[in-house]
């Protein structure tokens, strides 16, 4: 660091911008949220989806920021052309393109309906009417346990496999 009369921060903004007293790069935030979200998306017709072109998440969700706080794109657009999301709902992409910020494609639903809707293990596993050896899953032939729900029929020829197999080792 040459010695310029200037501290670590200053000396970088005059690397950076030129000036050792700039406030860095023209902020986008003195501008309305309004107009940075209309500047941050496109419409795509054929879907309808308007996918979101600033900044995303590792999840793919668009962020952007207002008063210094970060918030998700897709629950700015419901809030701005829908009204407020109720208490207890969380936003859910009903055309299932988390990029996508288009209100109409967004639904306020419980985190229960959101999560089953999506493709993730819990709602594959609640979308399913049979075990794997093709038993139903009714209230009579089911049982839950901390791990999920159990086929009592298959639960029931383990346990008897599993003693025949070990009745000598006990």
């Amino acid at each position: 660091l040459p010695n310029w009369g200037m501290c670590w921060g200053h000396y970088q903004r005059l690397r950076r911008w030129g000036d050792p007293m700039a406030g860095g790069k023209p902020s986008l935030s003195k501008t309305p949220a309004s107009e940075r979200f209309k500047r941050q998306h496109e419409r795509v017709i054929p879907g309808g989806c308007w996918i979101w072109t600033g900044a995303l998440t590792r999840e793919g969700y668009g962020v952007m920021s207002i008063h210094r706080k970060q918030i998700k794109a897709h629950r700015f657009a419901y809030e701005s052309f829908r009204g407020p999301i109720p208490d207890g709902l969380t936003i859910d992409h009903l055309c299932r393109n988390r990029a996508c910020v288009n209100p109409w494609h967004l639904e306020a639903v419980t985190m229960r309906e959101n999560t089953l809707r999506g493709t993730g293990p819990p709602a594959v596993n609640a979308r399913k009417t049979h075990c794997a050896r093709g038993h139903a899953f009714t209230p009579e032939n089911t049982h839950k346990t901390k791990r999920g729900r159990r086929c009592r029929s298959c639960s029931i020829q383990y346990k008897r496999e599993w003693r025949r197999l070990n009745r000598k080792a006990l």
